[in-house]
């Protein structure tokens, strides 16, 4: 399957972003994991999915891979070196190194004598090395809970980098001593890594509370009842009220966002009255000879 995130969500190039946002929605509920258990393979594409809308469903970093300055992953692409960036390494013909203007450095008591020295009579800089930036997609759940996520470096090493628990999208995270090399014997730089959190395809993150929009049939509604609803830790049950409206929000206790201190934020569940996809007939009839429901004009305070 191509690593282009056009051709991942099925759109064109010049696609706007609605075009963009109703692809993701349709690919999502169709490869979410919930809906297929156990199928890898749409595990798999739902993960290019959710990486591929984190890019092109935000303006800025979609106009930075259109002008090629990050790649499919959304980390910037490795900068051309030039040869001013590592001049010094230390020849007699080397035009970047000289004895000339360092003096009042050297024998200065300050951060200058750290940086210049002068073996052999030339000059020498010593400078930490640069710092390194990387983007890394992290999926809602992993942010929500913490994970752990294997990152490729520049160098072509990798490592696991721990994403904390609630950890927020832009983020950034410091790997020290993992960016570039130093020059003249100096540290190296740090690894910068920005975390870019994907959405879901139904949670939705408030702070540390979770809110999720929960359909329920009629009978619920009516009669009340014990429902399943999903959490970032796994399906909970919940007791829907009798008289249930749509718009009713109901609380889930430390089923949300998890904190550094082991604690986690709520989740609120809006519940939405969903009727069968098609006529019932008996329903229907009953509605029909209902008196008390033809009495009910629920527009009443909008009207007032």
């Amino acid at each position: 399957m191509s690593a282009d995130p056009y051709d991942i969500l099925g759109v064109k190039r010049d696609a706007s972003p609605e075009e963009i946002q109703k692809a993701y929605r349709g690919l999502a509920k169709k490869l979410h994991p919930d809906l297929n258990p156990g199928n890898r393979e749409a595990e798999e594409q739902f993960k290019r999915v959710l990486s591929a809308y984190s890019l092109l469903g935000d303006p800025e970093k979609r106009a930075k891979f259109d002008c090629g300055e990050i790649d499919a992953s959304g980390a910037e692409r490795p900068q051309r070196s030039y040869y001013r960036d590592f001049a010094g390494a230390g020849g007699d013909d080397d035009p970047y190194a000289t004895n000339a203007g360092f003096a009042d450095f050297a024998e200065a008591d300050d951060v200058f004598a750290d940086l210049f020295r002068r073996p052999g009579g030339r000059a020498r800089i010593r400078m930490p090395g640069a710092d390194v930036h990387y983007r890394l997609p992290v999926e809602f759940l992993e942010a929500v809970n913490g994970a752990t996520k294997r990152i490729a470096l520049a160098d072509g090493s990798s490592l696991d980098l721990t994403i904390p628990a609630g950890a927020q999208d832009g983020q950034t995270l410091r790997l020290r001593g993992k960016g570039q090399p130093g020059i003249g014997g100096g540290p190296p730089g740090d690894a910068l890594v920005e975390l870019a959190v994907q959405p879901h395809a139904f949670f939705t993150r408030d702070g540390d509370d979770i809110r999720l929009e929960l359909p329920i049939s009629l009978t619920e509604a009516v009669l009340g009842g014990r429902v399943t609803v999903p959490t970032p830790t796994g399906p909970v049950t919940m007791t829907v009220p009798k008289g249930s409206n749509t718009g009713a929000v109901l609380r889930l206790r430390a089923k949300g966002v998890a904190r550094p201190d082991g604690e986690r934020g709520d989740e609120y569940v809006t519940l939405k009255v969903v009727l069968p996809p098609s006529g019932d007939p008996d329903l229907e009839a009953f509605v029909r000879d209902w008196a008390a429901g033809k009495a009910h004009d629920p527009r009443q305070a909008t009207e007032e």
